[in-house]
């Protein structure tokens, strides 16, 4: 079994080197956790916990930060900040013009992480802010790490409550595009950032 599942999570990691399709996503994550993780402790399949840390900075977030990513510690058994890995709340204005465009380019070229992005937007209704989820696994990231971040993503959502949105993502220059976070808003988006849409 353990053969097969790493098989297919480098089916998938082939497959779909630039997708965003949410069936290949659950997919992937099932393999991975079902053929190649079998060990399990605490509240996350892999094993991986959150720090203390994470917990009171997510807490705070729209207080302060704009912009933040999340990665495996060295040791591979928790979830910390990426120091220097953020964007600040009163940085947007200042020194940043672009946050969502500044905050792609802070995403690791071949190493997968979690990302938590505080966006506001604009439909036609109303204005609004929102975070946003992100799980980041770039094709070039070895599959270890694919196979224990797709395997701890839940367990790290089920302590970040209160997020409304998510979006999976391997590919920088999709990514980027601001469309694709704003259908992932809804669809219904005219301004992002304060930007015309």
């Amino acid at each position: 079994k353990r053969d097969t599942g790493h098989e297919l999570c480098m089916l998938y990691a082939n497959a779909f080197p630039c997708s965003w399709i949410p069936a290949a996503a659950v997919a992937a994550q099932f393999f991975c956790s079902s053929f190649c993780l079998p060990f399990v402790s605490g509240n996350m399949a892999s094993g991986v916990a959150v720090s203390d840390r994470v917990i009171m900075v997510f807490d705070d977030m729209k207080k302060c930060k704009k912009a933040l990513l999340l990665c495996l510690s060295e040791d591979k058994k928790n979830i910390i900040l990426e120091e220097g890995k953020e964007i600040l709340v009163g940085d947007v204005g200042r020194t940043v013009d672009d946050p969502y465009t500044t905050f792609v380019k802070i995403l690791p070229d071949k190493n997968c992480c979690y990302a938590l992005y505080d966006t506001t937007y604009e439909t036609k209704e109303s204005k609004k802010e929102d975070l946003v989820f992100i799980f980041w696994t770039p094709k070039g990231a070895p599959l270890k790490s694919k196979m224990i971040y797709a395997s701890s993503k839940d367990g790290i959502q089920k302590k970040l409550t209160g997020i409304k949105y998510e979006l999976q993502a391997n590919c920088c220059e999709e990514t980027k595009a601001h469309c694709t976070l704003a259908e992932k808003l809804g669809g219904s988006v005219i301004f992002l950032e304060s930007k015309p849409f």
